[in-house]
């Protein structure tokens, strides 16, 4: 797993930079992450809050219009309240996305950005106490989960000069987090996807 997403993000910006002309830029981003699901037999769990972290590359083809790959360690999970008021249980699923956003700008500096986003899962756990100091991590088995992550992505960002620019975007899950195959999985019969908000600043050059 971990060769293969060596390959795809050495391919990703090797095709960016065989493609770069001068006015091509390349950035780093990162941010906070608000993720959830749709598992509404489980009293509507409560987001994770954590964060995002990655590269991008930015390459115009016009002057309103960019393509925008990047590749993000981005953290998502959920709560799940327990039964009896015993407390929360925080799930901690962990991906590398990579996004290819269409990036239309509305005027200087503004735009906005659309496309699809495939994630590979890369660590799985459980908190059982999310509130404590003390460490309630628990590693799942990922054979429970779906490995690979589909999602269509929606947001908007605005550059200054000089580089700097904010951002903020949603992630429409496309595909079961939970893989129904499993055996013994308790939420094989739960329509699961990811719900994700981000947002985030960076600097590309």
């Amino acid at each position: 797993m971990k060769k293969s997403l060596l390959l795809i993000a050495i391919t990703l910006f090797g095709i960016t930079a065989m493609s770069a002309q001068e006015y091509v830029m390349f950035g780093v981003k990162g941010g906070a992450t608000f993720s959830g699901d749709g598992l509404n037999a489980f009293n509507d769990p409560n987001a994770r809050i954590s964060f995002n972290l990655g590269l991008l590359a930015e390459i115009p083809l016009t002057d309103k219009f960019s393509v925008q790959p990047e590749i993000l360690y981005s953290v998502h999970g959920y709560d799940i309240p327990v039964r009896n008021n015993a407390g929360v249980i925080e799930y901690q699923l962990d991906y590398i996305n990579i996004p290819v956003l269409a990036k239309f700008y509305l005027i200087d500096g503004l735009a906005l950005e659309a496309g699809p986003q495939v994630g590979f899962l890369v660590n799985s756990e459980m908190d059982y106490k999310p509130s404590s100091t003390n460490s309630g991590e628990v590693s799942l088995s990922e054979d429970q989960f779906n490995k690979v992550d589909f999602s269509a992505a929606l947001g908007a960002s605005y550059k200054f000069r000089g580089g700097f620019f904010v951002n903020g975007r949603y992630n429409i899950g496309l595909t079961d987090i939970y893989d129904d195959s499993f055996s013994n999985n308790v939420f094989s019969d739960a329509d699961a996807k990811h719900t994700v908000v981000q947002a985030g600043v960076g600097f590309v050059f």
